[in-house]
């Protein structure tokens, strides 16, 4: 089993940065794929990027790539997600999830992770 929880979410101006951390509990964590995906309101729920078990390899959405950052400590059990020049296409719910299966690889479909955690907002504004 593995809980994850989002923080870091809120509002910024186009143009800024916010980091996002994915703090997770549970023996599977260091051997999980861990992603990011983000939904905005009336949208399916996208890939943003995601890290391997042992970081190296991350992939991104070509949205967000050159600008946003994925990685995780192992150590800390935690994930993050820097992002910057923010736009407002930007404004949605972000979701962390690890994926058990394919650890040593990134997968971007959403049915394939196994742990969700709450969501958390940003908001860009122009």
């Amino acid at each position: 089993q593995v809980q994850l929880v989002e923080s870091g979410g809120g509002l910024v101006q186009a143009g800024g940065s916010l980091r996002l951390s994915c703090a997770a509990s549970g023996r599977t964590f260091s051997s999980s794929a861990l992603g990011w995906f983000r939904q905005a309101p009336g949208k399916e729920r996208e890939f943003v990027a995601g890290v391997p078990w042992r970081g190296g390899s991350t992939d991104y959405a070509d949205s967000v790539k050159d600008r946003f950052t994925i990685s995780r400590d192992n150590a800390k059990n935690t994930a993050y997600l820097q992002m910057n020049s923010l736009k407002p296409d930007d404004t949605a719910v972000y979701y962390c999830a690890a994926d058990r299966f394919f650890g040593r690889i990134v997968r971007r479909t959403p049915s394939q992770y196994d742990y969700w955690g709450q969501g958390t907002q940003v908001t860009v504004s122009s």
